[in-house]
């Protein structure tokens, strides 16, 4: 391109056609994006970017704002203008463009221009605070594709809101479920209102007996549930976690024992501090007193059921004496040694477990393995 000059400008702006207005400006901001001009060419170039966006026709300020949308160094002014454009104008600069502040994109959001939410809800980044604004909008679509963002940071309380608005909006929930880096306590609260609902569907669409459908929906949400337990989540997720559980009943005696059946203690630990309202650490001390003398008095302080402390007491016992072996895929060799050795123990004379306790524990351990 030709050394851009004053004459140019006047000639822009004075041309009575809106498609070659057009045509030159796709062809400066092509020149802008691709850094090949002077400082004064660019400054001259900015200039007559910022008399485009208050140009009368759309169509000029459209191709300003699709040739600018990815442009690095954009001036934040010419930017936020564009930005706060019809949509045909504005949408490209709220998907891509970096030149936009998270206040620039939350003005936009509290705006309540419903298309503009959504491209911003796309950003290939989107920060916690907008995040948080988008959530607020009131604008579920928005929120299904904020969610469905996985370059979108969101904090736990964000997901809180999402859950307390938007939990019963199936293209929200559809975008929970699969997201990947989802806090452990969000994730179970997901799982349990899908089940909620597909308990509903067997009763009314199947003519399937409720309590039939109760105990099947509660077997799938508890090994769904025992899924979540990461061994990358934090101990304050997990803690967060076994609270929700708690408060809304879930923190069953057979979701306990599932964890243990695949081997995982320290969420019995916390599950149990909580039940028996002690702190973790008297929890530990007495789970893993090697005469297990201290678990029978802490499983009695928890209220869990007594037909089934042989079953605890043997899976406590083996998940403390198994370890990883460091090989390829060791977390499935041990939930699988695991399970074996319960199963094992289980037909022990010795270990006068009730034979109905054994069948519900076997049947327990039978659908983990499947």
């Amino acid at each position: 391109m030709e050394t851009l000059t004053q004459a140019d400008v006047a000639r822009l702006l004075a041309d009575p056609s809106p498609h070659t207005r057009a045509e030159t400006t796709a062809k400066i901001a092509d020149q802008f994006d691709r850094q090949t001009l002077s400082e004064t060419e660019r400054r001259i170039a900015e200039d007559i970017f910022r008399a485009l966006v208050r140009d009368a026709e759309v169509l000029v300020r459209a191709a300003l704002a699709a040739h600018l949308k990815a442009t690095p160094h954009l001036p934040r002014d010419i930017a936020a203008a564009l930005a706060r454009d019809v949509d045909s104008v504005a949408l490209p600069l709220l998907r891509f463009s970096d030149a936009l502040s998270d206040e620039d994109l939350i003005g936009i959001v509290r705006s309540q221009e419903f298309a503009k939410q959504i491209a911003i809800a796309e950003r290939r980044d989107v920060s916690p605070g907008v995040s948080h604004a988008l959530v607020e909008s009131g604008n579920a679509q928005a929120v299904a594709r904020l969610v469905g963002n996985e370059g979108a940071q969101i904090s736990e309380a964000t997901f809180d809101r999402v859950l307390a608005h938007y939990e019963e909006e199936p293209a929200v929930a559809d975008s929970l479920v699969r997201r990947c880096d989802l806090p452990p306590a969000i994730a179970e609260h997901v799982v349990a209102v899908i089940s909620e609902r597909l308990q509903r569907y067997l009763v009314s669409k199947h003519e399937l007996p409720g309590d039939v459908a109760s105990n099947l929906i509660l077997q799938a949400r508890e090994r769904a549930t025992v899924g979540l337990l990461d061994y990358g989540s934090s101990d304050l997720q997990l803690d967060g976690l076994v609270d929700q559980l708690y408060r809304k009943q879930r923190l069953t005696p057979s979701l306990l024992l599932r964890a243990l059946c695949v081997g995982d203690l320290n969420f019995f630990e916390r599950a149990a501090a909580r039940l028996a309202g002690l702190p973790l650490q008297n929890v530990r001390i007495l789970i893993h007193d090697k005469g297990m003398l201290g678990l029978e008095p802490l499983y009695r302080r928890a209220g869990l059921p007594g037909p089934l402390f042989p079953a605890f007491r043997a899976a406590v016992g083996l998940v403390v004496e198994t370890d990883y072996d460091g090989g390829t895929n060791d977390r499935q060799r041990y939930v699988e040694r695991i399970m074996e050795r319960m199963l094992t123990h289980c037909e022990d004379p010795a270990e006068r477990i009730a034979a109905d306790d054994i069948e519900y524990l076997m049947a327990k351990l039978h659908r983990q393995a499947a």
